[in-house]
């Protein structure tokens, strides 16, 4: 189908992308929504509209726009991961019997989704996603996730790094996950995502506080880095949130996630626990 090109009463179809962006998911669920009462079955509209619900946890929403997607587009790498994370959350909602049906489904798109696009840094984190949260039993597993981080750090160091990182914190590695950014940052002090996951390790750890925290309030002088699954300044200030709670101050915390709220009003930090 052909892409969106005219603009609609509602306004068009880049400025709803606009909006997704530069995260604005709430205004940009209702743009995306207007459009695509007047052109159902769109791919793109699809796409979007099944990621916000997802954004948002309404499961059945996002499967319906996601599955119609991969339906009219089955070779769409991107839409492929999407419906994985979709899948995904139906998975944690279901009970017990149904659960490890929608896992399979999950697994099976975000596998498809690297297979159609082996260097698509999303995809790779998709699947990595899953290898980590899932068990053994159900296709998940430590080994296949060290395996797909090896994979990603040969498409982008850092990248690489930050998955390195993640698991080594899931491991009660912490020194190891440090020791990833520390690496970086002895030629490059001010380099903002290993100051930045500085910052996370330390949140997530407990360990290195003091250090975490200088580490995320020079991020907020650096300019961080545009692009899909990165930290915001919104990720900066509750990862602060998180280690104030850590050294005993609740109001401090508050005043951080309050921030994080105010920067980015959409934030949901569950949905970006993996990468930031």
């Amino acid at each position: 189908m052909a892409a969106l090109a005219a603009p609609g009463p509602w306004g068009d179809f880049s400025q709803a992308v606009g909006l997704y962006n530069s995260h604005h998911y709430t205004e940009a669920r209702v743009r995306f929504a207007q459009l695509a009462a007047e052109r159902p079955n769109d791919i793109e509209l699809d796409f979007y509209l099944g990621r916000l619900a997802w954004w948002f946890d309404d499961d059945h929403e996002a499967v319906m726009h996601l599955e119609r997607a991969a339906h009219n587009a089955p070779q769409d790498a991107r839409i492929q991961n999407a419906l994985g994370d979709a899948y995904g959350l139906e998975a944690l909602d279901a009970g017990l019997l149904a659960k490890f049906g929608w896992a399979k489904k999950c697994l099976t798109a975000h596998e498809l989704a690297v297979r159609l696009a082996p260097e698509n840094l999303a995809c790779r984190r998709g699947l990595l996603g899953y290898y980590i949260l899932a068990p053994v039993i159900a296709g998940g597993g430590y080994g296949k996730a060290f395996a797909q981080a090896a994979a990603i750090r040969e498409l982008d160091a850092m990248a690489g790094r930050v998955a390195f990182a993640t698991l080594y914190l899931a491991e009660k590695k912490n020194g190891a996950a440090f020791a990833e950014f520390d690496a970086v940052l002895r030629t490059a002090p001010d380099d903002f995502l290993a100051l930045y996951h500085v910052g996370r390790c330390a949140a997530l750890s407990g360990e290195q506080l003091d250090r975490g925290a200088a580490a995320l309030r020079r991020c907020l002088h650096l300019t961080p880095p545009e692009g899909d699954g990165l930290p915001t300044e919104a990720s900066i200030h509750y990862r602060l949130g998180n280690i104030l709670e850590k050294q005993g101050n609740p109001a401090g915390a508050e005043v951080e996630y309050a921030v994080a709220s105010r920067k980015q009003p959409d934030f949901r930090p569950d949905k970006i626990a993996l990468t930031n």
